[in-house]
C-alpha cells in the first residue's frame, strides 16, 4: 500500500511540475530569435567556403542576440540592434568577423566613442537566414516591445522576399511565401508540448537552464555541405529560365512590409539606418559562376532542383526590390547605405552571391560605422507628414 501510495504522489508532483513549467513558459517566456545562452562551434568544409574561417563560434547572449553579454541600465551604453536575413546574420563567419562583430570594434574605438557620445557600444545581431520582409515585420513586432529604447537599429533585408518567390515559380497572382511564425523564433511563448520525455516542459526548461548557466558548446561538424551539391544543380540545371512574370505583386508586398517594420523600428529607436541589402553583379567569370547556387524553384538545401532563373533576372528584380527600399526609406526619412557600391572586389569581398567573407564584411563596418558617427538629421517621429528625401550614403559621405 505504501508504495502505492508514493507511486501516486510521485506521479501526482510530476503533473503538477510539468504544469507548472508549461504555465511558465506561456505565460512568463519572451521571443527570442536565437536561443539565450547558445553556444556553437561549426567547423566548415574548407573546399566550399575557401575565403572564410575554417572554424567559425556563435555566441548568444542572456537577450536571445548573437553578441556580447550586456545590461540595458549600463551607464554610457550605446545599444545597436542588426535585423534581417542571411547577410545579416553571417552565420558563415567567425563572430568577430561578421559585419556586426566588426562594427562592434570600430565604434569601440575613442574616437568613434566620443562621436556617439557613449564609453561602450554593444552591437547586438537577430539576423536569421531566410528572412524576408514580412518575417521581419513580424519579429520586430514580438520582440522590439522586449527592449528599452534602443540608441540605433541596422537593418539588412531584401533578398529573401526575391528567393522565395522564385522559389515558388514566381506565381504573379501570389506574393512570396514566409517563414511560419513558430519557426521564427528559437524561443517563445506558443511552444507545443507532449507527453514524450523530449517535448515535456520540463524538458525544455532543463534545456534553458543548461544553456544559461553551463553554458555547452555545440559543435557541429561539416557545415555547409549541401552547398556542393547545390552549386552543381545550378551548373547543369535542365532547363534557365530568362523571364518571370509580372513581379508588381512582390514589389508591392515588399514596399508594404519594409515600411511597417521601418516605422515598427522606429518606435523604438534613436536612429534607424538601412543598410541596403548587396549582391555581387558583374561580367562574371567561370569560377565566380560555379560559386552560385541561388535562384531555383524549391529548396536547393532539401530537394533536387532541375529549373533555375537565369542570373539577370536575379540581379533584375533584386534591383527594383532595393529601388523600393530607397523609396519607402525617403518617405519615412530614414537614411540608407549603398554598400554595394564599395563592394567591388569580388570572390574577395563575397563567397557567393549574396553572402560576405571576411573581408567585404570590414568593408561593410567601415561604411556603417563611418556613418553612424556622423551627426544625423533628427528622423520624423512615427506618424510625422514626411515627404522629404532621406540621405543616401555611399563610400566618400552622404549624397
Amino acid at each position: 500500500m505504501t508504495l502505492w501510495l508514493l507511486a501516486g504522489l510521485a506521479g501526482l508532483a510530476f503533473l503538477a511540475a510539468e504544469a507548472g513549467c508549461r504555465w511558465w513558459i506561456r505565460r512568463r517566456s519572451r521571443y527570442y530569435v536565437w536561443p539565450p545562452g547558445q553556444r556553437i562551434e561549426v567547423r566548415q568544409d574548407p573546399g566550399v567556403f575557401p575565403e572564410v574561417e575554417a572554424r567559425v563560434h556563435v555566441d548568444i547572449n542572456a537577450d536571445g542576440e548573437r553578441g556580447g553579454d550586456v545590461r540595458g541600465d549600463e551607464e554610457g551604453l550605446y545599444r545597436i540592434l542588426v535585423a534581417g536575413g542571411s547577410a545579416a546574420e553571417c552565420f558563415a563567419l567567425d563572430q568577430p568577423t561578421t559585419w556586426p562583430g566588426q562594427l562592434e570594434r570600430l565604434l569601440n574605438a575613442p574616437d568613434s566613442l566620443r562621436a556617439l557620445g557613449a564609453r561602450r557600444v554593444h552591437v547586438g545581431n537577430i539576423g536569421h537566414s531566410g528572412v524576408g520582409s514580412a518575417d521581419l515585420d513580424l519579429i520586430f513586432e514580438r520582440v522590439l516591445p522586449q527592449y528599452r529604447r534602443l540608441d540605433a537599429i541596422l537593418i539588412m533585408v531584401a533578398a529573401s522576399d526575391v528567393y522565395h518567390w522564385l522559389e515558388d515559380g514566381a506565381p504573379p497572382s501570389r506574393p512570396p511565401s514566409t517563414v511560419p511564425e513558430l519557426m521564427l523564433f528559437s524561443c517563445h511563448p506558443k511552444q507545443a508540448f507532449g507527453w514524450k520525455p523530449g517535448v515535456l516542459a520540463l524538458a525544455e526548461v532543463a534545456r534553458r537552464l543548461r544553456r544559461t548557466r553551463f553554458r555547452p558548446v555545440e559543435v557541429r561538424e561539416g557545415a555547409g555541405a549541401w552547398v556542393v551539391t547545390a552549386r552543381k544543380m545550378r551548373a547543369q540545371a535542365q532547363e534557365v529560365r530568362t523571364t518571370v512574370p509580372d513581379p508588381t505583386l512582390l514589389l508591392d508586398h515588399f514596399e508594404f512590409h519594409f515600411g511597417r517594420l521601418l516605422r515598427r523600428a522606429m518606435a523604438h529607436a534613436d536612429r534607424v539606418v538601412i543598410v541596403r541589402q548587396p549582391w555581387f553583379e558583374k561580367d562574371y567569370t567561370p569560377e565566380e559562376n560555379a560559386r552560385f547556387w541561388h535562384g531555383g524553384v524549391g529548396k536547393p538545401w532539401k530537394e533536387t532542383i532541375k529549373v533555375y532563373y537565369s542570373l539577370d533576372v536575379i540581379n533584375g528584380l533584386l534591383a527594383r526590390v532595393d529601388a523600393r527600399a530607397a523609396r519607402v526609406a525617403d518617405a519615412l526619412g530614414v537614411p540608407h547605405l549603398d554598400v554595394r557600391a564599395v563592394l567591388t572586389q569580388g570572390l574577395r569581398h563575397y563567397y557567393d552571391h549574396d553572402h560576405h567573407t571576411p573581408a567585404g564584411a570590414a568593408v561593410v563596418a567601415r561604411t556603417v560605422a563611418a556613418a553612424l558617427c556622423r551627426r544625423p538629421r533628427p528622423q520624423p517621429s512615427v506618424g510625422a507628414d514626411h515627404t522629404g528625401a532621406s540621405p543616401s550614403f555611399n563610400a566618400t559621405g552622404v549624397t
